[in-house]
């Protein structure tokens, strides 16, 4: 082949990967990494001949002519350069029949957000609340207050009242109480502002206030027991029955115990019922959108990734405090937003199964009649050759996936620098995820009406999701991880020092806003610093800790009965400390993702913190081959497909047992 006759050239179909066309000879070579860590690049070239005619290759197979190759044109598609990343955009990246499976992610991104969000609105209690008087219920609720209800610090106690006669006042027709009369806590009740939260909850049936105000707190904790258990449960689930089996019995759960919490009558049933609906969570949506994401092409899995949470998410969060509001009842609304869970049972009609489960079990045919019928609904054409070829590059790397069985998440620790890099990532998703659970709760403490906060709150993640997608494969993930941590806490803390209400609202849904960035991008920054051979174990590892982040993020919330400020200055410090922690990691944009342990521990070493990819100069990935420096360069395809392929699969621990078979094909 005549080199000086070359120029690069991008085929559609194939990532990570060099084309240089030969106008001479009418061939095109495919220079793609084959092995190596930083230090030894081994690269594999084969070589395409448009036509008939035989075709040379250093280091893979001999192509040939006729069969059809890469984009759908002539020639023959290296077994070991065939993946799903490969196949799909020969079938269709985003044609009718991922267009109709994009649609079908709406009622499950409904459900995660109900699942999520409704114990906010189940267990509200609103901030004026005082002890009942029997005695005393026929007078105006005022003169009930004056009477009855000691002030402490200007204000209507909320758990104590007057211990003296109340009947013998009345008849007197005592108005006003006198301070020094002895007080005692509430003996009768309470009575509570129904101006404040138009309908009873769970938690004002049960009077969980003063001595018992933490339940609602407890309650919210053992939801996300639930969650760790199930997600270790449904993570069995899936790999050993199927992600639709899975997918099914997390929804049927979260949809038994969501009802049958309308009909519980005290705590401990209420706290049980949580911790089955735990179970529900993540699980009810991220397997749906994993198998969306699977059949999506790299180039539209950005889209996709990020506009089913901005669109669908936010929509169902934003409606449903206005849900509990107008339905005026709690144990009504435990079963408007428990119930639709059961829709899942339809599932296998319009789902098929994940074909790259399907192929780590083994059932390479089964996988492939999937694909097949998505072809013909994408109206497209793939010779049969090319479909033997995929199925045979499909179980190599399954015997490949096989091999790396060995390690395990303790690997990760055995390494100075890659131990200092996985605890690092260790503590940034905990701050990352107490910090973003801790806004969402800690709304009903802003000073302002809980539903219309709630929604604002909620409808940042629109704006958050459509600004990452714009921007995290232009600036990196670092400076951008940085930054969005910072400023979520720096607003934060600024929320405190401004009047309650609607100045402090504001700085705080602002802070809300970039915390919602900020964890979009960790989904995916340890997915991209981890090996290959230990990428599945070690960020099922770092996202479990993020659930044990999230325990403590209730309680975080509860300090706003001490004071209001206290939850935000904590939210403020730890979104600080996040973000500074993160300069401390690698860069990825632009960076091949380690393979190997080794690779791991070298992993960005000789990076600058200062190093910004939106400046770093491009390089042309042929003519500057032998220039190139010693580290990979990984296309911008690559890197959008991937943060849009992991970031569902980082929502939930039960998944990335699949990254391993996802990724290990490109790495």
């Amino acid at each position: 082949m005549n080199n000086n006759q070359g120029r690069s050239k991008d085929v559609k179909g194939f990532t990570n990967a060099a084309f240089v066309t030969d106008g001479e000879y009418n061939t095109t070579t495919i220079i793609r990494r084959k092995s190596g860590n930083a230090n030894n690049l081994q690269l594999e070239a084969q070589t395409v001949v448009d036509g008939t005619g035989n075709g040379s290759n250093n280091g893979g197979n001999a192509g040939s002519g006729g069969g059809g190759g890469a984009g759908g044109g002539n020639g023959t598609v290296n077994s070991q350069l065939m993946d799903f990343d490969d196949i799909l955009p020969l079938i269709g990246e985003f044609g009718r029949y991922q267009k109709l499976l994009f649609l079908c992610m709406i009622p499950f991104a409904f459900f995660v957000a109900f699942v999520y969000f409704s114990q906010i609105f189940l267990t509200l209690i609103p901030d004026q609340h005082w002890c009942t008087v029997p005695e005393l219920s026929t007078l105006p609720l005022q003169e009930r207050l004056a009477l009855s209800i000691p002030r402490v610090n200007g204000e209507y106690s909320n758990c104590l009242m007057y211990n003296v006669n109340y009947t013998e006042l009345h008849e007197k027709r005592v108005r006003v109480a006198d301070p020094s009369w002895p007080t005692v806590a509430c003996r009768h009740g309470w009575s509570y502002n129904t101006s404040e939260i138009p309908y009873s909850t769970v938690a004002t049936e049960g009077n969980w206030v003063c001595d018992k105000a933490a339940y609602p707190t407890y309650a919210q904790s053992i939801f996300f027991l639930g969650a760790i258990c199930g997600g270790l449960l449904f993570g069995w689930v899936a790999d050993k029955f199927g992600r639709i089996p899975s997918l099914i019995g997390c929804n049927l759960v979260g949809f038994a115990a969501g009802v049958t919490t309308a009909f519980v009558t005290n705590f401990w049933q209420f706290a049980l019922m949580r911790f089955f609906v735990g179970f529900a969570f993540d699980n009810c949506f991220t397997m749906m959108y994993i198998l969306v994401l699977e059949y999506v092409g790299p180039h539209y899995r950005t889209f996709v990734a990020n506009m089913s949470i901005a669109i669908f998410f936010t929509l169902a969060s934003c409606m449903l405090p206005w849900m509990a509001y107008y339905l005026g009842n709690w144990q009504l609304f435990a079963l408007v937003t428990s119930a639709p869970l059961i829709l899942a049972i339809f599932t296998p009609f319009l789902i098929p199964e994940s074909a790259r489960w399907l192929v780590s079990q083994g059932k390479v045919e089964k996988a492939v009649s999937i694909l097949k019928r998505l072809e013909k609904m994408n109206g497209k054409h793939v010779p049969a050759e090319t479909y033997q070829i995929f199925a045979d590059n499909c179980l190599k790397l399954r015997q490949e996936d096989n091999k790396q069985d060995s390690y395990s998440v303790l690997d990760l620790f055995k390494t100075p620098r890659l131990r200092r890099t996985t605890l690092l990532l260790i503590a940034i998703w905990m701050s990352i995820s107490l910090v973003f659970d801790g806004h969402v709760r800690n709304v009903g403490s802003l000073g302002l009406d809980i539903f219309f906060t709630f929604t604002v709150a909620c409808f940042t993640e629109f704006p958050a999701d459509t600004v990452l997608t714009l921007i995290l494969d232009k600036f990196g993930r670092r400076w951008l991880a940085c930054s969005s941590m910072v400023l979520s806490g720096v607003f934060s803390l600024l929320a405190t020092i401004v009047p309650l209400g609607l100045y402090s609202a504001s700085l705080a849904i602002v802070g809300r806003f970039f915390v919602n960035i900020s964890y979009n991008i960790g989904l995916q920054y340890a997915a991209e610093i981890l090996p290959t051979v230990v990428r599945a174990q070690g960020v099922a590892f770092i996202h479990i800790m993020g659930y044990v982040a999230t325990i403590i993020a209730p309680f975080v919330v509860y300090l706003a009965n001490i004071s209001p400020m206290l939850p935000l200055v904590i939210l403020g410090l730890l979104g600080i400390a996040g973000g500074l922690l993160s300069l401390l990691l690698p860069e990825t944009l632009d960076h091949d993702l380690p393979q190997t342990l080794g690779d791991g521990e070298e992993f960005g070493r000789g990076q600058s913190i200062w190093d910004f990819p939106c400046l770093a100069k491009k390089i042309d990935e042929v003519d500057d081959m032998e220039q190139r420096p010693q580290y990979f360069v990984r296309s911008t395809q690559n890197g959008a497909s991937l943060r849009a392929s992991t970031r569902g699969e980082l929502r939930s621990s039960i998944l990335q047992r699949s990254i391993k078979s996802r990724y290990s094909s490109k790495l």
